[in-house]
């Protein structure tokens, strides 16, 4: 039996989308893998292998052999601990020996002169208490701990990455600008700008060129990387964009320093053919862009960050009676804590004392504080609002909601959606195209123009540094992650970019009714009396009767009653008829309440509410008759509430031009009751819940795509059958297998939300594709000169290095206009 596992590896040097492409086709040629996806926003490989064929260090070390380096995602933690005590090398030994006997510890580095041990575990297989106590029994003692996470370090890092591009840009744009007056002020002839004398090109022409050459090295030196990474990829047959800038500025450094070579011999003319400047300026220009577009993808992986962020770092815990406040790594299940008024909430469980209010906005998006006391299940990084609680912890780290939540968006983030296809297969082939295409331009315009070497470097410059394979390979992962990231503020989880897409198609919706478009628990409606005794009275003596019995219309009935205050009295006698109804005896009146049957068996008239109750049965709702003492008294009438939600929600999705149909077990007159107020399309009654699917297959077969909402478990077949599988979760089963999407609140008013989220998410990939094709398109054949061809102008390679900088930039800033969407307004 072949078992395929799952890995999410971090990819560091990825510069464009070719560097992704590479990474993914190597990977895939390995034995065993099943499927490679690289997102080139997240820096995230997404491996599926059969872990009987190969492991999983042999496809590290593929990535590794290619120039890349590669991270597995792991759980290990680093955490640094004070240590008091320590007073020699001997001490310090005794204190690592005594760490690394604890099996789960990977690592451990005791520094005496700082007095602290940073040390990497295995949080699941040993404990941070148990590294604290094994310092206590050495002899020493373990001070207050520093522990980071994981994200937090990976913050960290790419901060450190964003501060060092900025800083290689200022330090190459320090050099390059006067590198650009030096070589332009002497050509500008409308106005004569200030310039040293003693750099002046006619007078000391090899003064004046060893000044350029002196200014372009540092700008090399600090864009090292094109050319180390660039000529690597080239070397290997697998060209990126840093191939390309490698090729077109070593191209201007090295026909510029032959003609620094032919000024030293004599041949001063060749100062006029030196292109220092446009290899520094490209250099600068193209770190500029880099760290613009670092700045903007760190942008797009806000709402992860939001999410790791929402999460206490302490927990306040009870322990031999006493409360003591501990790192959150260190609660252990079972462990019962304390959370005071204002705190979050620090691992999920279930509350053993107190009564209180939660905030739980930050996991549903609602804002409503929930009521929560003795039994009630609490969640981490919700915030207590009003009381002080206990509750006992049952999921800790990984398995929390939150943890789920974030491990479901980043596999959402990571995944490709099939409009990505295209560019993907663009990418494979786009930089050896480019090289062969600046070539043959060079080749084509140097005997065009009769030898002018000058004038063909120019081409094939321009085309080299103009063509972008950045803004192709980041047009579609850019707009997922913002995408699905927005949707999870909004409560509303995408499970991949695939029914992302798929969404934005679909035609036809089918609700399931109970639980869905209903609040699935009955609840009192109607109370219509003969005028005997007033609505409150006879809503008091059929709950006091109906206390004993455990009929759901009866439970609804004593909930309506205590719902409004009413006094529940004692029953002397109660009897339960099956299939008709009760008998009780309350303040010595006899009560009886249930069916037409009953009544008819016990020979009271129906008449004066007759027509009331056919009106209430034709709305979908279950009238149920009382007498007292002999005689008709009213009708209570029952029915499964239509949630406030439903009918907005409903009308917001004809106005997307969706048709919306019910699927219920239910009669067709209680169906067709329930879809008449919420302005149901079409009606799929009696149907089993194994014919579910059955009914969403028809629909497909109409040529239709079809979306299903439903609660994710009875309906699971039918999300399954579906194009896209809604399932309706109360904000914490957030892993339905079944489910494309999972919407965290019972609102109804997220499927549209969730519908136009999609629209505009593929409007936006749309349009990236568009300028990042379109851009390349218009962009390489003007660098190839076939404006000039017509008389036009020439692309200065400058400039070909400025829009090829903006391009990248301009296809992420576009992905961040998501960040903007704003869900339907809910209508309560």
């Amino acid at each position: 039996m072949i078992y395929m596992e799952n890995q999410v590896l971090s990819i560091r040097g990825m510069t464009c989308a070719a560097c992704a492409q590479r990474i993914e086709k190597t990977v895939r040629k390995l034995e065993g893998v099943g499927q490679a996806n690289v997102n080139l926003a997240g820096e995230k490989l997404f491996v599926e292998y059969d872990s009987g064929t190969i492991q999983l260090p042999a496809i590290k070390e593929a990535v590794t052999r290619i120039g890349y380096e590669v991270v597995e995602k792991s759980d290990t933690r680093q955490v640094t601990i004070p240590i008091g005590g320590m007073t020699c090398a001997a001490c310090a030994a005794r204190v690592e020996k005594a760490i690394s006997k604890l099996e789960g510890v990977e690592s451990v580095s005791v520094n005496l002169a700082t007095e602290k041990a940073a040390v990497a575990y295995d949080p699941q297989r040993v404990r941070l208490s148990a590294i604290r106590d094994a310092i206590g029994k050495a002899g020493y003692k373990a001070l207050e701990i520093n522990s980071s996470s994981a994200a937090d370090e990976d913050r960290a890092r790419k901060q450190r990455e964003i501060r060092t591009m900025w800083t290689k840009f200022i330090v190459s744009a320090v050099f390059a600008l006067p590198l650009l007056y030096i070589a332009m002020a002497p050509m500008i002839r409308f106005v004569r700008l200030p310039f040293p004398s003693g750099l002046d090109m006619m007078n000391y022409p090899l003064r004046y060129a060893l000044a350029e050459l002196l200014l372009v090295i540092p700008s090399i030196g600090v864009g090292y990387r094109f050319y180390t990474v660039g000529f690597k990829s080239l070397w290997q047959r697998s060209p990126n964009m840093d191939s390309l800038v490698a090729i077109g500025t070593t191209a201007a450094v090295v026909y510029s320093l032959y003609n620094v070579f032919q000024i030293a011999a004599g041949h001063f003319g060749a100062v006029e053919s030196l292109y220092f400047e446009t290899a520094g300026v490209i250099i600068t220009l193209i770190l500029l862009g880099k760290s613009l577009e670092a700045v903007s993808k760190g942008r797009t992986s806000d709402a992860i960050k939001k999410l790791m962020g929402l999460a206490p770092k302490t927990a306040i815990v009870v322990r031999d009676g006493a409360e003591s406040e501990i790192p959150i790594e260190e609660v252990e299940i079972g462990d019962v804590i304390v959370v005071k008024p204002g705190s979050k909430i620090p691992v999920d469980g279930s509350v053993t004392e107190g009564h209180t209010a939660v905030d739980e906005s930050m996991l549903t998006g609602e804002s409503m504080p929930v009521d929560k006391k003795a039994g009630d299940p609490v969640y981490a990084a919700t915030i207590n609002t009003t009381g002080t609680v206990r509750f006992r912890a049952e999921k800790i780290g990984s398995e929390t909601a939150l943890a789920q939540i974030i491990k479901l968006v980043e596999d959402a983030q990571g995944s490709k959606a099939p409009i990505a296809q295209l560019a993907d297969v663009v990418s494979g082939y786009f930089v050896p195209v480019v090289c062969a295409i600046a070539l043959l331009a060079g080749i084509a315009w140097f005997f065009g123009t009769s030898g002018d070497l000058k004038f063909a470097l120019t081409i094939f410059i321009s085309v080299l540094v103009i063509a972008c394979p950045c803004a192709l390979g980041l047009a579609t992962p850019t707009a997922i992650m913002v995408g699905t990231g927005k949707g999870a503020e909004n409560g509303i989880l995408i499970k991949g970019g695939e029914a992302l897409e798929t969404a934005h198609k679909i035609n036809t919706i089918v609700f399931d009714k109970t639980g869905t478009i209903t609040e699935g628990k009955p609840a009192v409606t109607d109370v219509l009396t003969t005028g005997d005794i007033g609505p409150d009275t006879l809503l008091q003596l059929t709950a006091s009767a109906e206390t004993g019995s455990e009929h759901p219309l009866g439970q609804a009935i004593v909930a309506g009653a205590r719902d409004k205050g009413l006094e529940l009295l004692t029953a002397d006698g109660f009897f339960s008829i099956t299939g008709r109804g009760i008998e009780a005896t309350i303040g010595g009146r006899d009560i009886l309440a249930g069916n037409r049957k009953l009544m008819d068996e016990r020979g009271i008239a129906l008449s004066a509410l007759e027509a009331d109750s056919d009106r209430l049965a034709g709305e979908g709702k279950t009238p149920m008759y009382v007498a007292v003492d002999g005689q008709l008294a009213g009708i209570i009438a029952v029915a499964d509430v239509v949630k406030k939600s439903s009918r907005a929600a409903i009308g917001s999705l004809h106005k997307l031009g969706i048709e919306v149909a019910m699927i219920t077990g239910d009669n067709r007159k209680t169906a067709d009751a329930i879809a008449a107020q919420v302005g149901i399309d079409r009606v799929l009654a009696e149907v089993l819940p194994q014919d579910k699917s059955s009914e969403v297959k028809k629909l497909q077969a109409e040529g239709r795509i079809v979306a299903m909402v439903g609660d994710g478990i009875n309906d699971a077949p039918a999300l399954a059958q579906a194009d896209i599988g809604i399932a309706i979760g109360s904000g914490t089963d957030v892993a339905m297998e079944s489910a494309d999407i999972v919407l965290m609140r019972s609102d109804l008013m997220d499927v549209p939300t969730a519908i136009n989220l999609s629209k505009k998410t593929i409007r936006n990939i749309k349009q990236n594709l568009f300028w990042a094709f379109g851009y390349n398109v218009v962009g390489i054949p003007i660098a190839a000169g076939v404006l000039h061809l017509f008389g036009g102008p020439l692309l200065n390679p400058i400039f070909a290095a400025a829009a090829m900088s903006l391009s990248s930039v301009s296809v992420v800033t576009n992905a961040l206009r998501l960040k903007r969407f704003k869900p339907a307004a809910r209508k309560d």
